[in-house]
């Protein structure tokens, strides 16, 4: 059996996640859990496609430098193919600060990522593919939406499924939704957090935001942390509780979801089940220090 193939096109970025131990002394030294991984938002989704059985080829840019090597060792060995446009910036880098809840607060640096170029992309997709993913973080920057709209566009075109991730709420709120939506519109599926789904549609209730999202997109899948997630196929609506464990850090748990999601709708299976698969998955990422992977 073939498997399906899967293009993400995302973010190269070089992951310091840093959990204090204690309050923070503003002057001084303060104990802290450090580590040190390749990141990503689409190479999370990418790395939890391929655990899916899926052949997957990430699409990025970065730079020439040790921060690069990091990220394509880290995606080969998970079984994903790289292909980057390489650029003289510095490869881009996330501080993910993690409070004792396990929520995090991100300090980001986008380096040579601004750069990814359309004909770059377009050449990467030449070859036959089933699906195109597209990390919203590329549609919430000026300098990458064309990118991202002129790859959606073009598996629109061939009649190839594809699908965004919204990301990040306050770069949302920034662009706008209206501009999102409008980069998002050849996109099949969508995906989002609560708090992205509810800025979206300008609703304070994750149903209705879900019935709203419905309307533009043939699925959508909200993923709601501790509560679990919500999905819309059609007219049809599912749920999934969260699996209960203890939470350390929430970073890379939305991507290892909606990956995993979109794994088993692409290997055939049915949203429950792909829901639940979901659920399980994000809680083997919220029991470790940053992102698996």
């Amino acid at each position: 059996m073939n498997r399906a193939r899967v293009v993400v096109l995302g973010d190269v970025m070089l992951d310091v996640v840093v959990q204090p131990v204690g309050r923070v002394a503003p002057t001084s030294d303060t104990p802290a859990n450090i580590r040190v991984a390749r990141g990503g938002s689409g190479a999370n989704f990418a790395i939890a496609l391929c655990a899916m059985g899926l052949d997957v080829e990430f699409v990025g840019a970065s730079g020439n430098d040790a921060a690069s090597d990091v990220f394509v060792d880290a995606l080969e060995r998970g079984g994903v193919g790289v292909s980057l446009q390489h650029f003289d910036l510095p490869t881009g880098t996330v501080v993910s600060i993690i409070s004792r809840d396990g929520q995090r607060a991100m300090l980001t640096d986008r380096g040579a990522n601004v750069r990814l170029e359309n004909p770059f992309v377009s050449e990467q997709l030449l070859d036959p593919f089933d699906h195109l993913h597209v990390s919203g973080y590329l549609l919430l920057r000026d300098a990458t939406r064309r990118v991202g709209e002129n790859a959606l566009a073009l598996a629109r075109s061939r009649g190839v499924s594809s699908s965004v991730d919204v990301c990040s709420v306050a770069p949302l709120l920034a662009v706008t939704p209206k501009v999102f939506l409008h980069s998002a519109r050849d996109a099949s599926m969508l995906f989002a957090n609560a708090e992205e789904a509810l800025a979206l549609t300008e609703s304070n209730d994750a149903d209705v935001a879900l019935d709203t999202l419905a309307i533009s997109y043939e699925e959508v899948v909200i993923t709601r942390g501790d509560l679990g997630a919500l999905a819309a196929l059609g007219v049809q609506r599912f749920a999934e509780a969260a699996v209960k464990v203890e939470v350390l850090d929430t970073t890379g748990a939305g991507d290892a979801a909606t990956g995993t999601y979109l794994g088993a709708r692409l290997n055939g299976e049915e949203p429950p089940v792909a829901l639940r698969r979901a659920m399980a998955a994000a809680a083997q990422v919220v029991g470790g220090l940053g992102a698996l992977g």
